[in-house]
Formats: structure tokens, sequence, C-alpha cells
């Protein structure tokens, strides 16, 4: 028989590769546990552990009782074997968190661009300021994943057009992998926030759902399959430019360089933030927000009502539209002014839906509520990659 000599070093690989998978997805385990899920025996388990313990990926955190004999060692993959970073990128804030290779967020800042409009600039020093404030080197991060508002072009990287951040255009991609020293991802923000969603809130592990954003602008995440849904230049879920009945169309939406898209028209002049605010002055509800302005029309009660009504039923044409083409089975509702209604909110939506759409979806109210589900989306697709290349090394 012809003898294989790298059998054995890729049996030795899917080894490690597995039993370093399953520490990531469930945590601290004893030896006999990996080996009962993954199929190795005690004595290639133990092997395969102290592979990992020499490349200072996994330690022993404690030890479990409970059965004969001494104690079993728990195995854990070691915190600092790697990190993440995530950023949201507005017009007027960087938000980035610096997360360890388990998933858990070691520091977060928050930085101000100050009008400075070079993208690898701003995005370099907020990173670096994340980095210093976890106490760890740029050169630990293993992955880096940005969100920003916009279409993001699936080939290439780059941002295609952005109406807030109009500095970020062809070539940023590439720029920021180079001076960061590693790849980069640029993603839509909306994207990233299903991300966040599917991992820990209301569509938590659903492969199908839609997320309607609504806050200063207007958009969409589709998730098909357990994957998000970009379209073939990652234009999918640009819902703002939506023609609806009996509002103007978008006009003059061409995004040659240095020109930015209008956003008057279309679905986004209903159910934008801003139009909501509008709106809600119209019915004597004025705040500082249109978060607010949700709020107290849902505190007044009845004298409410007919807003709550009114936003509905605009939200509605947005959810119809893409109901009868997806038939997703689940909306959420997300962003500030969908954050603002709660069940109060969605159950008009899914009324009205139904009144306009052979297709009635489940509408809930977004639950990734604590902290930025943005930034939290941006962590969770950069510790993919981490781990991805981990497992890979």
């Amino acid at each position: 028989m012809e003898r294989r000599p790298g059998v054995p070093r890729l049996l030795r690989e899917i080894n490690d590769r597995a039993a370093l998978e399953l520490l990531l997805a469930t945590g601290p385990m004893t030896r006999g546990q990996i080996g009962d899920l993954t199929g190795l025996s005690k004595v290639t388990a133990s092997q395969t552990l102290s592979r990992l313990e020499e490349r200072g990926l996994v330690e022993v955190v404690g030890t479990q009782g409970g059965g004969r004999g001494p104690n079993a060692a728990l195995y854990s993959v070691i915190p600092s074997s790697a990190y993440v970073a995530g950023l949201e990128v507005g017009p007027e804030l960087i938000s980035t968190a610096v997360a360890d290779i388990n998933g858990h967020t070691v520091a977060e800042v928050t930085v101000d661009p100050g009008g400075h409009d070079d993208p690898v600039s701003v995005v370099h020093g907020a990173i670096v300021k994340a980095c210093r404030s976890a106490k760890i080197s740029l050169s630990k991060l293993r992955g880096v994943v940005i969100g920003t508002p916009g279409v993001v072009d699936p080939r290439s990287g780059d941002v295609r057009f952005s109406f807030d951040l109009p500095g970020w255009h062809e070539g940023i991609h590439e720029a920021l992998a180079g001076d960061l020293r590693r790849e980069v991802t640029i993603e839509n923000d909306v994207n990233l926030a299903a991300i966040a969603e599917r991992a820990d809130g209301a569509a938590k592990g659903l492969d199908d759902f839609v997320l309607l954003w609504s806050s200063r602008g207007l958009g969409l995440a589709i998730m098909l399959g357990g994957k998000l849904h970009r379209g073939r230049t990652g234009s999918a879920g640009e819902i703002g430019y939506l023609p609806v009945p009996g509002v103007p169309l978008p006009e003059d939406i061409r995004t040659e360089p240095g020109r930015l898209p209008s956003l008057a028209g279309g679905l986004q002049s209903l159910v934008s933030a801003e139009a909501v605010a509008e709106l809600a002055q119209t019915y004597g509800f004025a705040a500082g927000s249109a978060g607010e302005c949700v709020k107290v029309a849902m505190a007044a009660g009845a004298e409410g009502e007919p807003l709550l009504d009114e936003i509905a039923n605009r939200l509605a044409l947005g959810v119809a539209a893409v109901c009868v083409i997806l038939d997703p089975g689940l909306v959420v509702l997300a962003g500030e002014v969908g954050h603002a209604g709660g069940p109060a909110l969605t159950s008009r939506v899914e009324e009205a839906v139904a009144r306009i759409c052979p297709v009635r979806p489940q509408v809930v109210t977004t639950k990734v509520t604590d902290g930025n589900p943005v930034l939290r989306g941006a962590v969770l697709a950069a510790l993919d990659e981490a781990r991805e290349e981990l497992l890979a090394s």
C-alpha cells in the first residue's frame, strides 16, 4: 500500500479545528465532553488539547466534579489569543468596540471626527484609541468590520455612495487594509443590525426575516437562508427609494463622483425619523426627536392613537411591498422609530399590512436594545472572520 505521510498531519489539523471550534461555540468543556461531541477517543482528545495548549490557544480554567474519580479539568479558549474590532461610522460620531476571541467586549470608545473627511485617518485614530483602552496592540486584531450607512459594493468592498459620508468612495477599502495591515470589511449598517438581531434579538436563530430600520435614514436588511442578501451591486434593501402612492417619486438620484443621491420622495419621505417628527407635530405631539414623539403619543392614550395609526399605515406600504416579493415570515422594526413604537406600533403594522397584502407576516419590535445594535453586529461579524482565520491557521 502506498504511504501517505500527509494524512496523519491532516487528521491532526481536522481534530484540532473540531475541538477549537467546539470550545469557541460552547465555552469551557472537559476532555471527555469534547471527545463525546467530536467523536474523538480520550487519547486523541488529550493529544489535541495538548497541541492547542502548546500553540497558546487553550488553557485549563477550572475543574468539574460529579463523577467517579478525580475532578476533570475544564478547558477554554484563551481570551487574549486574538481580538477583533467593530466600528459604526457616522457623520458626527465613530463608535468602536474591541472584543476578545470569546466575544467579550473589553473596550468601547466613541470619537468625534472633528470635521476630518479622510476616512483612513479617522478610522485609524478610532481603532488606536480603542486598542489603547483595551491595553492591546493593533497587531492583535484578527478581524475588523466597519458599519457605514449607504450602499457597499459586495465585489470591491467599497462604499458606492453614502448620503452621510461623502468622503467614503472607491479605493477606501484598499487604503484602510493597507493602513491597518490586515483585511478589513466594510458593511452596510442595517445589515449589521440584522446580524445582531439574529444572534441576540427577536430573530434569534431564524434563517429568513427582514429588518426595517427607520431612523435618520431608512433601510432594509434581508436575511435569506441564514445569509444576508445584498444584491449584485449591494443595493438590496435601499427601501427609502421605494415608490409609494401619493408621494412624489425620487428624482435625480445619479451617483457620479462628488455627487450625492437625492433622498427626496419615495418611502423615505414618509417614515424616516425626520418625516415622523414632522407628522407628529401636525398631530400636536412635538418633541425633541421622532422616537420621543412616538413615546409621547403612546403615553397620551386615545389621543395618540391617530398618530400611531398613521405611522403604521405608512410603514405598512413598505412592509407589504417587501412581503409580496420575499414572504419572509418575520419583519423586525428597528431604528429610532421602530424601537420607540414597541408592540403598540407592530400590532398596527400587522393589521395594516393584512388589509392591503395577501401575505400577513409577524411584525415584532427589535429586542437588541442593550447598547448599539450596529456596533454589536460589527463585532459579531468580525468574530466570525477572526475565528475562521484562527481555525484555518
